[in-house]
């Protein structure tokens, strides 16, 4: 299949919310999350939101065919230029075999979320080969502090066809739903474990969900990939055995693996960068490519967005001069 790039966001495009995975309600409300749409629409888009988004059963979703009805009615609007999911969640798989994929095919536009929605990022590939983002989620844009570099880097993913993504001066591993906990700004500087260039084709995601559609239709094909993987919030119990095993499976379903590229590990999974260093050192095919790690996407704040699908090009002969250069996406 050829390539489908969405055409990039200008002023005035419109930008649907769905909830695929979590509703609204589980991230406290309709009118609690407004100040993201404001944010939004200081940007000069324009907000609409699907039918079912508020919907909350005891799954807080809601049932399959309407979150599926509310995807389809997005891609199938022609005002529509952007679908934005509310959050991540559980249970985006399980939607997939009820999507038609033709509507998504022939109505391309910029899909973007993070976290649980890594399923649909993998199918639409798999199915469609459009682009498409990972990055901050529509919940995402009523975090206050650090907001000014995610949505920088937000806006130059969706809005240019090439760009360098950047790393942020501080970051913070609190939860930036909830604005009664205080805020512990760190140090933030991406490393590099093992040195190199290459440049391929994007995929990847939340490796707990990346690896849920392998062995089925809806994984993607990705030949000489550079892989992003991130991992969301755990209680640290035996997490680093939990990792190596994710990253065993992933480099099986990856031996041509040309890059790896670590979002940075929430605090709460206790993962020392001795501990990350030792998975590493287990897996000769790292010990060839450039891999580097601590990098701003996933479950910490702030996060770039980036194409998945798209071309990359990583520079890591030192730390002076590391690069990720989007080429194309």
């Amino acid at each position: 299949m050829v390539k489908i790039i969405p055409k990039k966001l200008k002023a005035g495009d419109e930008i649907r919310v769905i909830s695929p995975s979590f509703s609204m309600e589980r991230i406290g409300g309709f009118n609690e999350n407004l100040v993201a749409k404001q944010r939004l629409e200081h940007l000069n888009f324009k907000v609409t939101f699907g039918e079912h988004i508020n919907e909350n059963d005891c799954f807080f979703s809601s049932d399959i065919e309407n979150r599926v009805a509310d995807l389809h009615d997005a891609f199938l609007d022609s005002n529509v230029k952007a679908v934005l999911t509310t959050v991540g969640g559980w249970n985006a798989n399980e939607l997939l075999p009820f999507i038609d994929w033709e509507i998504i095919r022939n109505n391309p536009k910029v899909f973007i979320g993070y976290s649980d929605t890594t399923s649909l990022h993998n199918a639409i590939c798999a199915k469609t080969n459009m682009v498409t983002y990972y990055g901050p989620s529509y919940s995402s844009f009523k975090m206050d502090e650090l907001q000014t570099f995610q949505t920088k880097q937000w806006l130059k993913s969706v809005q240019r066809k090439s760009y360098f993504l950047k790393a942020s001066e501080v970051y913070t591993s609190d939860p930036w739903f909830d604005k009664s906990k205080p805020r512990h700004l760190m140090p933030n500087k991406w490393k590099i474990y093992h040195h190199g260039s290459s440049t391929g084709t994007i995929t990847g995601g939340n490796i707990q969900t990346y690896y849920l559609q392998a062995g089925t239709g809806y994984f993607p094909q990705v030949k000489n990939p550079i892989l992003f993987i991130e991992e969301s919030e755990n209680d640290g119990n035996n997490f680093g055995l939990e990792f190596s095993r994710e990253l065993a499976q992933i480099l099986q379903m990856h031996p041509d693996i040309q890059g790896l590229v670590i979002g940075r590990f929430p605090v709460d999974n206790d993962m020392s960068e001795e501990q990350l260093i030792a998975i590493l050192n287990k897996y000769p095919a790292l010990q060839t490519i450039p891999v580097i790690y601590d990098v701003d996407f996933g479950h910490t704040q702030p996060i770039f967005t980036f194409p998945l699908g798209g071309q990359i090009q990583i520079k890591a002969e030192n730390l002076a001069e590391l690069q990720l250069e989007i080429l194309e996406g």
